[in-house]
């Protein structure tokens, strides 16, 4: 669950980044955060996960209460998080396997999850018969595919992903959002950001649309009708 209550967040430099944000995501909802460049976006994940802090207001995720959050609990909150980015972001000289299975190790995980849920979740995303594939041996959508599945292991409450389909072609991107439907359908919470209108014209899900920092539309539409850049 994500909680936003009055949130403002303002730079170093003065920019006013966000005014006064509220919005609630319950468990289990799948959601896309769309704007024009500039509008907040990037910076609402940035305090969903913790990178940075508000200026002002309220932020519960997860439970965790992110306006005076230990700096020794984030670990904790961020592994009820699983992150999908635009660029992929793969260890390039590990096999698939390997770089799903590092996310695992890096908390800790037994090599006997390991070695149950890797393969499992790799199956989930439809690369079971890539295992051994490096990075530079697939498809962009693959590489995509390869990135979700390693936000997924270690079995986060919810998915973010940040514009997902901003390096792939038009079926490789309904692929991938079709994926992550899959996901949400399985229990995992689910919010997309996207500038790509088709997109999200072409599934009936909840839009929370922002500009200049404030929310200037929230709701099951599947369209947002303004010019995103």
């Amino acid at each position: 669950m994500v909680e936003m209550t009055d949130v403002f967040k303002a730079y170093e430099n003065a920019t006013k980044a966000l005014r006064g944000i509220s919005f609630k995501i319950e468990d289990g909802e799948f959601v896309f955060l769309v704007g024009p460049s500039g509008s907040g976006k990037t910076t609402i994940i940035k305090l969903i996960t913790g990178e940075i802090a508000p200026t002002d207001g309220k932020i519960i995720v997860n439970g965790f209460d992110l306006t005076n959050i230990k700096y020794s609990k984030m670990p904790y909150l961020r592994r009820t998080l699983g992150v999908v980015f635009q660029d992929f972001r793969l260890i390039d000289d590990k096999t698939v396997y390997e770089n799903v299975a590092f996310a695992m190790r890096v908390v800790g995980a037994s090599n006997k999850d390991i070695r149950t849920r890797v393969p499992y979740v790799l199956d989930l995303v439809g690369l079971d018969s890539r295992t051994k594939r490096y990075p530079h041996e697939l498809s962009g959508g693959e590489q995509q595919r390869v990135a979700v599945a390693r936000a997924l292991v270690n079995n986060p409450s919810i998915i973010i992903a940040d514009e997902p389909t901003g390096n792939l072609d038009p079926a490789r991107s309904l692929e991938i959002m079709m994926l992550l439907e899959k996901i949400n359908e399985l229990g995992t919470t689910v919010l997309v950001v996207t500038h790509e209108k088709e997109l999200v014209e072409r599934f009936s899900k909840r839009v929370i649309a922002i500009d200049n920092g404030r929310i200037i539309s929230d709701g099951m539409d599947g369209y947002y009708d303004y010019e995103t850049e």
